[in-house]
Formats: C-alpha cells, structure tokens, sequence
C-alpha cells in the first residue's frame, strides 16, 4: 500500500485571500487585522504572487510528484476551517478560514482524507464546523476527527485501496498542541477527539477505540495533533504513547503540530512521525525561529506492507514554499535536511540518505 502523507495544510488566511473566491478579510489577531498583509509579506519575500491563483497553484511540484510516486491514498492535516462563518471562537488569538467556494484547491491535489482533531478547526465555531464537515463531504474528501458529538468525532474516515484492502484514518488532537478544552466533543456537543492526555491508560482506551471499528484486513493509521510549535525535543510520554499505540496494532503514528520536522522513528517494524511539519501555510516572509527552517517541507511517499502494515519503504521528498507556491527544494537544503534528521533520528537509529535527485530515503537497522 502506498501513502502520501503531509503535516498541516493551511489554506487559510493569505492563502484564501489569493484564490477566487476569499472569504471577508478581516481577522482578530492581536497585530494583523487584514488577511491580505500576510500576501504583502510574502510578495515583500518572494516577489509578486500572481492573483487569482487557480486552484492547483499552491502544490507546485508536489503535483508531480505524487502523479510519479503513484499512491494509493492522500492524506493531510487540513488545519483550516472551511466556512464563510463571521463569528470568531472568542479569546482565541488566530483565527484560519479558507472560503468553501475554493474547496477546488485541496480537491485538485486530489487528497483522500483530512485530519480535522487540530486548533483551528473550531476557530468560526459551531457554524464553521459545521459547513466545513459539509464542504468536504460534498468535495468527496473523507474526514476524521471533528463532528457533531463525541462518537462522530471518533468515526475514521475508511478508505479503500485498489486491490490492497482498506485503511482507516483516525484523528486525536492533544491540549498539548493548543486545541482548548471547551472544543472537546462530547455526548451532546460537536468538537473535536481530544485526547485525556498521553498515559498508558489513554493509549489503551484509544487502541481499544479504534480497534472497534477495524475489520479483517483493515490497516489503521492514528494521526495525531500534538506538541508545542517550535522545538526539536520529544517528550518521553509521547514516545511512550506512540509506541504502546504500535503495540496495539497501530500500522503509523502521523504525529503533527510543529512548524518544523521532528524525528522518525521505525518501531517494531511500523513507522512513527513525531512532527511531519507544516506543509501549505502562509507564513511566508514572517520573521522569528529561522533556525528550524520552517519554510522547508517534506512529503513524506510511505510504502507499507498492506497484510501487517510493516514499513516497507520511505521516501521523502524536500519542499520549499515560495510565492505561496511548493517548489522542490534546493540540493543545499535537501542536504540540511537529510543531516537533520540523521542527527534527530540517532536516538531512534533512523537516519536518511541523499539521492541523485536530491530526494532521502529513510533507513533503519531492518533495512
């Protein structure tokens, strides 16, 4: 079975106000009032952002390359609410909304599923929840994470492969990442599946969960919004989580949150990402954290075994955003990536090699 899977897509905000069809402008920030200042900081960056995008822009080479990589399945952190919503989730400080007539944009990268269990699903409240579950529905984009009650927040998206079985996503959000308490879903409140915290006893309950809804054959992703932004150091109770979760039967740990990636680990034969990055922001040309090269991304290309979802193969692929735009990135920054997670991925003994194209491919002892 062959995945593409990505950290946070975010094509809210600056990225909205270029597409066709923006929502209102206006945002609650405590120093950006206008959506569009953050296309003037790019455009001050990068140079002039052609306007309106078309709606495959912002993926760039990435097209390419999965058209290459040939995937089964596309799934992403859709950290973006997806709603024409005026009423902001109040004393929140950032607020991403992407218009849903521009739905086309994550449709023309043709992605499976979306995490939703993330910190700015809510931010249009109950309304812009609401409209963003019935956008994608209607877009034919599965979902996971967010719903009208606890239990359809805990639903996974179930996604079928041609041939090789069927993979479910499931979506679990950590205060830990930001997500407020109050967005919590419950038996009678839409939100978000939130998670009581990292203890064994939580990893049990989560295992146990998502196990209840698994066939014979399926394979299980967990896709899970955790950790503070910025930050190399994973803490000893996610590592733990992660590996009782792989204990559990768990075929992948899609761990995101950071801005930057984190280390990879192969545990027992199965494929833990603690931070995969942001992968589509706006965030170009804002100052701050230059060291963790968060205007690099990677793609990470997953081959697993689709009879015990061993890892087979990882290919990741280095990507710049630029002029709101991925573009492969340069053979100095693949090169700064793959010494990165060499030096991330030593306490895990995973490293990365270079390649001819400037792509890296993940090793580890098995391999």
């Amino acid at each position: 079975m062959r995945l593409f899977l990505c950290g946070d897509v975010m094509t809210g905000r600056g990225i909205d106000q270029a597409l066709s069809h923006s929502a209102n402008p206006i945002l609650y920030e405590p120093h950006v009032r206008d959506a569009r200042e953050y296309i003037a900081l790019a455009e001050e960056a990068s140079g002039p952002i052609p306007r309106p995008l078309s709606v495959d822009y912002i993926w760039g080479d990435a097209l390419c390359e999965l058209d290459r990589a040939e995937v089964d399945l596309r799934i992403a952190n859709l950290e973006t609410a997806i709603t024409s919503a005026e009423t902001p989730w109040p004393e929140k400080g950032i607020h991403y909304r992407m218009h849903p007539r521009n739905i086309g944009c994550l449709a023309s990268a043709k992605i499976s599923a979306g995490a939703l269990a993330n910190n700015h699903v809510l931010d249009w409240g109950y309304d812009g929840l609401s409209e963003t579950l019935k956008t994608l529905d209607a877009a034919g984009i599965a979902h996971a994470g967010a719903g009208n009650d606890a239990e359809d927040a805990m639903q996974p998206a179930a996604l079928d492969t041609a041939g090789n079985g069927r993979l479910l996503l499931f979506s679990f959000g950590s205060r830990t990442s930001g997500i407020p308490e109050d967005w919590k879903a419950t038996s009678i409140s839409p939100g978000v599946n939130l998670l009581d915290g990292f203890s064994e006893t939580t990893a049990a309950r989560a295992a146990d969960q998502m196990r209840a809804y698994q066939q014979p054959g399926d394979l299980i992703i967990a896709s899970i919004h955790w950790g503070s932004n910025w930050g190399y150091e994973i803490p000893r109770d996610q590592i733990a989580f992660a590996h009782r979760l792989i204990e559990e039967g768990i075929a992948i740990v899609h761990g995101h949150s950071s801005h930057h990636v984190k280390a990879i680990e192969v545990f027992k034969g199965r494929l833990i990402l603690y931070g995969c990055g942001d992968f589509l922001t706006d965030y170009e040309g804002i100052s701050g954290y230059e060291m963790f090269r968060g205007d690099l991304a990677l793609m990470y290309l997953i081959e697993i075994d689709s009879h015990n979802g061993e890892l087979i193969t990882a290919r990741l692929v280095p990507m710049r955003m630029r002029q709101f735009r991925l573009e492969r990135s340069s053979a100095a920054d693949a090169e700064w990536l793959c010494k990165l997670l060499n030096k991330l991925g030593a306490q895990f003994s995973t490293g990365a090699r270079l390649e001819k194209d400037n792509s890296l491919r993940l090793e580890w002892p098995s391999s």
